[in-house]
């Protein structure tokens, strides 16, 4: 079969490699649809690390259980499914969703609805529970609480989103102000090129998607009191104020991945259409191609590659 992997290097190609066979407490899946990444751009370029090479890339993955190995209950075939992501999942732990088929631990895996679409399923299973712990869990985001959001891409959008089914006011940033129409149609009450536009409302949270010399600009504007959650590395390195830090008495937290619950949660709140993920389609040969648009920041929400 067919599959883009990553080999020593930096290569990353597509390359006809075996097909995949569950094995015990495994199951075999026949991928339809794979969200794609700035994380790949990382493992590529080798600032993240992943557990091998070669190893096929992909860890935003849906589709379709064909087979399953010995000792797995409360799966057969035909079943919809998506596969969790995690620091130790498909497409950094073990081979991932940019190919015909993987396998993976049942435990892994959760049921998706016939309502539901493949392409958000996938980019739910990372994009979608990262910013759904991000707002509710870490920044304690609820009703009436004014949030900030530093970053428009595919997990920012999200994020405002979510903050609004939550009954928050949302002030967006980003340089791209071609995001800013799209942010208000979701209800976002203003957007800005910077953060700091917004020093004067006294933000409650802000939360930074973008990490590209941002951060610094969100310990400035947000309240006295407020908390700041940092979720983009889009630089590996930030300044901020010691002065800012003490003065205000602010807090800050990292917020990485999600958790299994939270994946069920962000599932719902699409099925309830109080989330609509943005979403641009490629196909699995163009998986290679839309790398290089994500390196250069081409691609407005989630970009998906379909089977």
């Amino acid at each position: 079969m067919q599959a883009w992997q990553l080999s020593s290097g930096g290569s990353f190609a597509e390359r006809e490699v075996a097909a995949p066979v569950a094995g015990p407490g495994q199951v075999l899946l026949d991928i339809r649809a794979a969200g794609m990444c700035h994380s790949d751009v990382g493992y590529i370029d080798g600032n993240s690390s992943i557990a091998y090479e070669p190893i096929t890339l992909g860890h935003e993955v849906a589709g379709i259980v064909a087979g399953i190995g010995d000792g797995v209950d409360g799966w057969r075939p035909g079943d919809r499914v998506a596969v969790t992501c995690s620091l130790t999942g498909p497409g950094v732990g073990y081979d991932g969703g940019y190919a015909e088929q993987l396998v993976a631990p049942a435990t892994d895996l959760v049921a998706i609805g016939d309502a539901l679409s493949f392409d958000v399923a996938a980019m739910a299973t990372d994009a979608g529970m990262t910013a759904h712990r991000a707002v509710r869990d870490r920044g304690e985001v609820g009703p009436g609480a004014k949030v900030g959001i530093i970053g428009l891409g595919g997990l920012g959008m999200l994020g405002a989103q979510i903050a609004l089914s939550l009954g928050a006011q949302v002030y967006a940033a980003d340089v791209k102000e071609a995001t800013f129409e799209l942010a208000r149609g979701f209800g976002v009450e203003e957007c800005a090129t910077s953060i700091t536009d917004f020093a004067e409302l006294e933000l409650d949270v802000i939360i930074d998607f973008a990490g590209m010399n941002t951060t610094g600009d969100a310990f400035s504007t947000v309240r006295a009191g407020g908390r700041v959650v940092q979720v983009g590395i889009g630089n590996p390195a930030a300044e901020i104020s010691l002065s800012n830090v003490l003065r205000k008495q602010l807090e800050y937290r990292g917020s990485l991945v999600g958790t299994r619950e939270n994946l069920l949660a962000f599932l719902a709140l699409t099925e309830s259409g109080a989330v609509r993920p943005v979403i641009e389609h490629t196909t699995f040969d163009g998986i290679g191609e839309g790398m290089e648009r994500l390196r250069a920041g081409g691609v407005t929400g989630r970009l998906v590659a379909l089977r």
